[in-house]
């Protein structure tokens, strides 16, 4: 009887050319091996669910806005300070571009396996040399798009498109993607397509030239489908549709520099969208709020003078603990207090009711009851306690504390910020440099990390100077070469250029 089972399990079945041949492909030239990383400490469940990592100055994980991790990299491969893609990749990459364009000799689950392995190759490693054969494989991603042979393949090339926009910064293909997108997101069946084509035409217009005129065109699309709860899109009160159009508009509006003839409107839709049943629909809507008050600040001009008045009407408006404006240390570099080119003015009122908007993300700041679960009350509670500082007083970013440095004697500012790989850190003290990252993450996930330190320029304009302690511990801290951004958004960094060895000072804590 035992070597009756034996025999059985250990059947000599034999298996086709072909299926052999497809098994080795997959395993040998599509599949690209992680690297290995240390073992260390699991997070707890709730913070492995989020998008948005954070770490305090303690080193205790908190959950902020999004629902963060303690570390961006958590979970996924270590990145790599000094290889770029291997050249095995971009043999592979060639091939997997020759057999997706091919579709004449195609099926929908061999465009689906080529598809699949564009998207890891991409996520993985930065392409600084270029995409082979772009135009043509573009076009083939537009069929796959149009065509809707399969969920899983349509999904698919949504995310190449975006990967594509992100490594190549060309600005042809905006122009060439929106209307296909903007069809999709109209007449997909599923909720899910609808939800990744409009991510995907959020990474188009920002990474594939579009503009700020077709900036602020897409975020007028955008914010139709919010204000209409999805209807305007045939997808009537779909949380999904709906929070995927909040974040892209968020991210959006971090590159355009004045939106004060657009705020009044955006803010009146978002407080619709904070009375949501759903907690991601009032945390991006809340997000987007935060957003549109930090940009009614700008820095001061070189050259300019104002009246330091205290009145809440002028430019140094009066935060809601009854404190004057120009005396909050975050007016002056987030707490640090020796970055004056950096202290914000008020330039205008975003909008015309915030005693309203005040309200309404206080209660949410302090929710409570059984008619929501404890994840989603302690999200609320972390993320809208942060967004009501930053109304309160615009020149506050998020996670903003007011404890006092026994230090420096001033306050702490804000103290959100992001371990990336090991020792370095991010600070996140600003609204814009927070949904930008977030769209990052979105976009690459665990290969955020390798792009970053690739050397990826899509990434660096976006993001702000990633920070290192030198010597470890508190004193002294260097910055990465290469970054963007300034108050505000609009990203003026330097483009292109690797991370590595050298290192600039920074500033002293």
């Amino acid at each position: 009887m035992r070597d009756l089972r034996r025999q059985a399990l250990e059947s000599k079945k034999t298996v086709s050319r072909k299926a052999q041949s497809r098994e080795a492909s997959r395993t040998n030239s599509r599949v690209l091996p992680l690297p290995t990383r240390p073992t260390t400490p699991a997070p707890p469940r709730e913070m492995r669910a989020g998008t948005h990592p954070m770490t305090t100055k303690m080193g205790r994980a908190k959950v902020l806005p999004g629902g963060i991790t303690p570390s961006i990299d958590d979970g996924f491969s270590a990145a790599n300070d000094e290889e770029s893609a291997p050249a095995e990749t971009l043999q592979d990459l060639s091939e997997v571009i020759r057999d997706f364009t091919d579709r004449k000799r195609s099926s929908v689950l061999s465009r689906e396996e080529n598809l699949t392995a564009y998207v890891r190759i991409l996520t993985s490693h930065y392409i600084d040399d270029g995409i082979p054969n772009f135009p043509d494989l573009l076009s083939s991603l537009i069929k796959s798009i149009r065509s809707g042979s399969s969920e899983k393949e349509t999904m698919l090339a949504l995310k190449a498109v975006s990967l594509s926009a992100l490594t190549l910064l060309d600005e042809s293909i905006y122009a060439r993607i929106a209307p296909v997108l903007k069809r999709t997101i109209t007449d997909a069946s599923s909720s899910a397509t609808k939800a990744a084509a409009i991510h995907c035409l959020g990474a188009s217009t920002y990474f594939g030239g579009a503009g700020e005129d077709g900036i602020l065109e897409q975020m007028t699309f955008l914010l139709e489908i919010v204000s209409s709860d999805g209807h305007h899109v045939n997808a009537g009160d779909d949380a999904t549709v709906v929070t995927a159009a909040l974040e892209e508009w968020g991210f959006l509006a971090t590159e355009v520099k004045d939106l004060e003839n657009e705020s009044e409107e955006a803010i009146e839709v978002f407080a619709e969208q904070l009375e949501s049943s759903e907690s991601s629909v009032q945390i991006a809507a809340g997000e987007n709020i935060a957003l549109l008050y930090e940009k009614s600040y700008s820095p001061l001009a070189e050259g300019e003078v104002i009246e330091e008045a205290g009145s809440g009407d002028g430019n140094g408006s009066s935060d809601a603990d009854g404190s004057d404006g120009f005396n909050d240390d975050d007016d002056r570099g987030g707490g640090n207090g020796n970055n004056q080119e950096k202290r914000l003015i008020k330039r205008y009122n975003p909008y015309h009711n915030t005693p309203r908007i005040l309200t309404q993300v206080n209660a949410l700041a302090h929710i409570s009851g059984r008619h929501i679960n404890k994840k989603s009350k302690r999200s609320l509670h972390a993320n809208f306690t942060s967004i009501l500082n930053t109304i309160s007083n615009p020149r506050r970013g998020p996670q903003y504390s007011k404890a006092i440095d026994n230090e420096t004697c001033r306050q702490y500012g804000s103290r959100k910020t992001v371990k990336i790989h090991r020792d370095s850190v991010m600070r996140l003290d600003r609204w814009w440099k927070w949904l930008r990252l977030a769209a990052l993450r979105r976009l690459l996930r665990g290969g955020f990390v390798s792009h970053y330190f690739e050397g990826d320029r899509g990434v660096l304009d976006c993001l702000p100077v990633m920070m290192r302690p030198v010597g470890g511990g508190r004193g002294k801290w260097a910055g990465a070469r290469g970054s963007g951004g300034g108050v505000g958004g609009g990203g003026e960094g330097k483009k292109g250029g690797r991370i590595g060895g050298e290192m600039m000072e920074m500033f002293s804590c």
